[in-house]
């Protein structure tokens, strides 16, 4: 994917926090990343230059890009977590799953214990977590532990080993950290209130102890113990960011399916989530287009079975926010109005909701498939507003570009019927004019462009776009006036910045609303044309600077400096290879030959 490419998806991303798939043409999934902002860090890769080689490839390979939003950078953290797990993608690092997520597990056993894990063993304990800190967590522990007394030993404390008097108590009972339950100094239901007190913390709880503990760090700021107050401080923020429970992955939930739909007069938006093990491992949104009065329970349930059979879903348990009409009679439906399944279900939705926007916004943009009604309907109001004879299905636009007056070239794109019609798209060399003269570059290509139309007795265009102001515009008119075409089609100025449209002999433009569908089609026009001439642009500057530093390496032709920058993409990453790693790509003789080239001290 190019820079060209991404500008027209960039805007589809949100600036929310969430994870990023890269995708190549086969649809393989190359790329999981997590982002506090996911348009700001997906751009990076298209927008920083001093990359390493590992990273120009991938940007090379995406074809698509999918985002999944999530409620917190956290959450983000953990469904990167997952999928890198469940798809183990390419350029991702292989992560290893004797180290996952820490959790804080209240043990199942007389007088639990409460401490810090990694591992979940299925004997019934209640954890809480996962975290992403694994400091913030001990700190939590070291919280917990200066507030609420619990034994830390391993001892069975079953009734009959405590009435026994098998057990002494040990130096965390003299220090105040435990009150002594194995000699039978706490009781059950005293230590049980505890325990309830450490959940309320664990699952975010935290009002009444936040508000202890501010009330006694300001007591230690009014006191001068700023030192004091400053570790109060730093308990307080570690149980508000810390404490919260996580929405894409939950010990106790399983596996599982969420769908969800928002439902439009034409259209329906459908998100739709796998859980394996309580983990998000797949999240995909599509667009329907409804053909006849269906309800949105119809709609749902032939989006589910379509999506579970192309992901694979095994489970037994869906998450709807209505019931819905399933394939398979095992299948529990459950509808949400609470607790963790509700906030997948919103989560589902807020996915949703972006696969909405971003159909709207391709729509505004006229970047999706419109009909062939609404394509008419745009180039009417087009004729319209410009005052055409003709109704202009045929649309052809023209940009030059150079380089400091080096390498000029030019580009002509065609749209037909309101959409791009890529065989009569075409690449110009820019062959009568020196130096930097965009006025007599635009009267050479319309010139050559309609003389030979002409001579293969070809249909005109309804409409010509000459992308730049006045100048352009009558330098294009030169060239149609001495081909006898005046009359024959109208040409019209576009101009780059302000985007007002000039007409031959006219002095004041003609402005259109900026969001009306007839000037967005002029813009995206325009920036086709702008895309397909620079990707030529810098095809013929590649060829005509940096091919010729390798070509002049003697020895070296136009068949090797290809090889070398197909394999490694610039100058720079040649320059800094090895000669065994060029070796791989062009034999050991030409590898010696630019690499004695790139390194002449040695």
């Amino acid at each position: 994917m190019t820079r060209d490419d991404f500008s027209k998806v960039v805007k589809s991303i949100p600036n929310l926090p969430g994870c990023y798939r890269y995708y190549d043409t086969g649809q393989k999934l190359l790329y999981v990343g997590k982002a506090k902002d996911l348009r700001k860090r997906v751009s990076s890769y298209f927008s920083k230059t001093d990359v390493n080689y590992k990273t120009q490839r991938l940007v090379m390979l995406i074809h698509r890009i999918e985002v999944t939003v999530t409620d917190t950078e956290h959450d983000a953290f953990l469904l990167e977590n997952t999928l890198i797990k469940h798809h183990q993608p390419r350029f991702n690092i292989n992560l290893r799953d004797d180290k996952t997520y820490p959790y804080i597990v209240i043990k199942n056993e007389p007088f639990p214990r409460v401490f810090f894990t990694r591992k979940v063993v299925r004997d019934g304990s209640e954890y809480l977590g996962p975290y992403t800190g694994v400091w913030r967590v001990k700190e939590l522990m070291q919280l917990i532990r200066n507030n609420i007394p619990l034994r830390t030993c391993s001892l069975n404390l079953a009734p009959a080993n405590i009435k026994k008097g098998k057990y002494k108590v040990c130096l965390e009972y003299h220090l105040g950290n435990c009150k002594g339950p194995c000699e039978g100094l706490q009781s059950a239901a005293e230590y049980a209130e505890s325990i309830q007190q450490v959940r309320h913390i664990l699952k975010g709880n935290t009002t009444e102890i936040i508000r202890g503990l501010k009330a006694e760090m300001m007591e230690h700021a009014a006191n001068l113990e700023f030192e004091k107050a400053h570790l109060l401080k730093i308990k307080i923020e570690g149980l508000q960011q810390y404490t919260a429970k996580s929405t894409v992955v939950s010990t106790h939930l399983g596996d599982l399916d969420v769908a969800t739909i928002i439902s439009e007069e034409e259209q329906a938006f459908v998100n739709y989530m796998m859980l394996s093990r309580g983990s998000v491992i797949y999240s995909q949104s599509i667009v329907i287009d409804k053909q006849l009065e269906e309800d949105d329970p119809s709609i749902l349930s032939l989006a589910v079975s379509r999506m579970r059979d192309s992901s694979g879903s095994k489970a037994i348990e869906l998450v709807t926010p209505f019931p819905i009409d399933v394939t398979d009679p095992q299948i529990k439906l459950t509808h949400p109005k609470a607790g963790d399944k509700k906030k997948l279900m919103e989560l589902s939705l807020k996915n949703a909701t972006l696969c909405r926007d971003e159909e709207r916004r391709q729509k505004a943009l006229l970047l999706s498939d419109p009909t062939e009604a609404y394509q008419i309907t745009v180039l009417e109001a087009l004729q319209e507003a410009l005052q055409l004879q003709d109704l202009p299905l045929h649309i052809e636009c023209f940009d030059n570009s150079n380089f400091q007056g080096s390498y000029p070239v030019a580009a002509m794109v065609c749209f037909k019927n309101g959409v791009p019609y890529k065989k009569e798209y075409r690449h110009f060399h820019i062959k009568s004019v020196e130096g930097i003269n965009d006025f007599a570059s635009m009267s050479e290509i319309v010139l050559r462009r309609y003389k030979r139309l002409l001579e293969e007795k070809k249909p005109l265009p309804q409409l010509v776009v000459i992308d730049g102001g006045k100048g352009q515009l009558s330098a294009a008119m030169e060239s149609i006036e001495q081909l006898g075409l005046i009359g024959s089609m109208t040409v019209i100025g576009l101009a780059k910045r302000e985007e007002n449209i000039f007409f031959p002999g006219d002095t004041d433009p003609v402005q259109l609303p900026f969001d009306s569908p007839v000037h967005l089609l002029l813009r995206r026009i325009r920036d086709e044309v702008h895309r397909f001439g620079i990707t030529f642009h810098r095809k013929t500057r590649s060829k005509g600077t940096i091919k010729n530093e390798l070509e002049s390496i003697p020895g070296i032709g136009e068949k090797i400096a290809t090889q070398l920058l197909q394999e490694f993409r610039s100058i720079k990453n040649i320059a800094t290879l090895t000669e065994r790693e060029m070796t791989r790509v062009i034999g050991a003789r030409k590898a010696a030959l630019v690499y004695a080239h790139f390194h002449p001290a040695e």
